[in-house]
């Protein structure tokens, strides 16, 4: 009885540290999460974006807190240097088959914007959150001519 208890209580914590719980059921689900992030995003409440991802997101949970906080931060040092955020648009969706997604979004700021990238993937289950960055970088969106 013992041995059973503690394998219950390890199992319990080992499936406790990871976030991901949920599946998204198609690909409008995917776009739809991405959009919620974004408008998150772009009213700056971070923590209710990693919220609304964790569930789909197969990353420790300690993981994603410590993502969260730098994020924060860094999302308000933006505001500080280039203002407040002005608008949102999605500029790119990229597919491989029908087993991985990738969408581009940028936030405007007043001076500056920044990029985010979802990439979903695909399992037996449904699709998840395989990544999501994001960054300064949105220069490297310009079309070659």
């Amino acid at each position: 009885m013992k041995k059973i208890l503690l394998f219950s209580l390890f199992s319990l914590i080992n499936i406790s540290l990871y976030a991901q719980e949920k599946h998204l059921k198609d690909v409008k689900e995917t776009q739809e999460l991405s959009d919620k992030v974004v408008s998150l995003f772009y009213q700056n409440k971070i923590s209710e974006a990693f919220d609304a991802l964790a569930p789909y997101w197969p990353m420790p949970e300690n993981e994603l807190t410590t993502i969260e906080g730098k994020t924060i931060k860094y999302i308000n040092i933006i505001e500080q240097r280039f203002g407040q955020s002005i608008g949102n648009l999605k500029i790119k969706n990229e597919t491989i088959s029908d087993i991985a997604i990738r969408e581009t979004y940028i936030i405007r700021y007043a001076n500056s914007a920044i990029r985010l990238i979802f990439t979903y993937y695909k399992n037996d289950n449904g699709w998840i959150v395989n990544a999501f960055k994001w960054d300064d970088s949105f220069e490297e969106e310009f079309k070659a001519d």
